[in-house]
């Protein structure tokens, strides 16, 4: 991300902002934008982004800068340039409200920067690799914990606030915190019942339509060299509130199908791409060897601990020569080299066993083999089980979006997609069991077992064809 000053120097840049004179009170009401204070840097998604004074008191400080060494999901982009995203599409998104129904609505100053604090700050609070700390990491390390990076978020904008003595109304202070977290299950209760379809813009919980997906949604998709045809800008010009909630014209619901449906593709073709989830089972593995002696899980208890740990976690243990870490380090530098576990082969969970389906684990496909002069052991064997849906588990996100026929009309309804087109998927989600061998010379065995399990538990082999015979026998 490029930059160009307007005004104060600093900011995105990594510097303070200096000023020859005061701005204005940072938190007022109704209050003007003075162009003097803001600062521009250029996005290669969304072009100019200005930044106020406020979000530049939290983005000059060694805890949000912490997010450049943050990989956005593994791809060459990273949590800090998304977090600057999701600001600018937050504040377009209230613009928009505020430009069509901005009297009906009461919007003011005060709900512009908060919002848009909520944007930028959404994700400060994400561990080392993003969701693969949370979600595969901590687990292990943690059984029963129920951090989570939102939670974390929360918790890092008060540190923030206190450690850079910050003046921000306790207001909206605890507003920002409400809509960082109001899609987790760890959502902080609500301090107003009003204009409560703010809460709908950075973290969605109502239906999962929020800037956090449009934004990162079209900076994969670009990242990765993938067409993007989602059109989130009809949806910021087309939505309006109804009954204190967004909703959106009837002729918008392939638009917002579009939206979930782009995300599930990424997830299946890059997120949970095989060899993507061969390295990320690899890093878990190099963490959990770690964590014994650096302790990095004890750092999720402490917000002011907790934002010294960023991705370089993995240069740190690469380049140390403790006998402790060797483990670790052997694994590393394995991803280094290359020399992944290997990928024996996948199938997707039949429709009809969707519902009642139990992870598979190591010790099913190990209890699967025969005889075959192999003994497999459970610490030879992953087993990844993938889950791919349109943000709502088994559920169609859309018959909880509320849609109006028209701008003259006041009423609000659901649609169920057999009323717009019978083409659309009859099922919203995916499950895939994949197997990998840490050892090449362990494919074949496992490969075997692997499909033993198939036709021990669905009386077919369900993938879809044999391991190849080159991975097999590579030694």
């Amino acid at each position: 991300m490029g930059e160009c000053c307007n005004g104060g120097g600093g900011g995105g840049g990594g510097g303070g902002v200096s000023m020859s004179v005061r701005p204005p009170a940072l938190f007022s009401p109704g209050a003007m934008v003075d162009r003097r204070f803001l600062k521009h840097v250029f996005d290669n998604v969304h072009g100019n982004i200005s930044l106020d004074p406020l979000s530049l008191k939290f983005i000059d400080t060694e805890q949000f800068q912490r997010l450049r060494d943050l990989k956005q999901l593994g791809a060459v982009h990273t949590r800090f340039e998304h977090s600057l995203g999701v600001y600018w599409l937050a504040g377009e998104a209230v613009r928009c409200l505020q430009t069509y129904q901005g009297l009906e609505l009461d919007i003011d100053h005060f709900d512009m920067q908060t919002v848009k604090l909520a944007g930028l700050l959404h994700d400060i609070g994400h561990g080392p690799f993003s969701h693969l700390f949370e979600r595969e990491f901590l687990p292990r390390v943690l059984p029963g914990s129920e951090w989570s990076h939102e939670q974390m978020s929360a918790q890092l904008v008060d540190y923030i606030v206190d450690e850079h003595h910050i003046e921000i109304d306790p207001n909206s202070l605890r507003k920002v915190k409400e809509m960082i977290t109001a899609s987790s299950k760890t959502a902080l209760a609500r301090s107003s019942k009003e204009k409560q379809f703010l809460y709908d813009i950075v973290a969605n919980g109502r239906n999962g339509i929020d800037v956090d997906k449009f934004d990162y949604i079209i900076r994969d998709c670009r990242a990765c060299g993938l067409g993007c045809n989602f059109q989130f800008q009809r949806l910021l010009e087309a939505m309006r509130v109804i009954d204190n909630e967004i909703c959106y014209p009837a002729k918008e619901y392939l638009t917002i199908h579009k939206l979930f449906a782009t995300r599930a593709d990424l997830h299946r073709t890059v997120y949970t791409h095989a060899k993507v989830k061969a390295i990320e089972l690899m890093l878990v593995d190099a963490l959990l060897a770690a964590d014994g002696y650096l302790k990095i899980s004890s750092f999720t208890l402490d917000p002011a601990q907790f934002w010294k740990l960023d991705d370089t976690i993995l240069k740190t243990i690469e380049t140390a020569d403790k006998k402790q870490l060797k483990e670790s380090r052997d694994i590393i530098r394995r991803i280094r080299r290359r020399d992944l576990y290997q990928f024996c082969n996948e199938y997707a969970v039949p429709k009809d066993k969707l519902e009642y389906f139990k992870d598979v684990t190591s010790q099913d496909i190990v209890c699967s083999q025969k005889a075959n002069g192999i003994e497999l052991k459970e610490e030879d064997i992953v087993v990844s089980n993938v889950r791919i849906d349109l943000t709502r588990g088994k559920d169609n996100p859309l018959e909880s979006i509320n849609f109006f026929k028209d701008y003259d009309s006041e009423k609000k309804f659901t649609i169920s997609d057999d009323r717009i087109s019978h083409l659309l998927p009859a099922s919203c989600q995916d499950k895939i069991v994949r197997v990998y061998a840490k050892k090449p010379e362990l494919v074949e065995a496992i490969s075997e077992a692997f499909e033993n399990f198939q036709l021990k538990i669905y009386g077919v082999k369900t993938q879809v064809h044999e391991t190849p015979e080159k991975k097999r026998h590579r030694k």
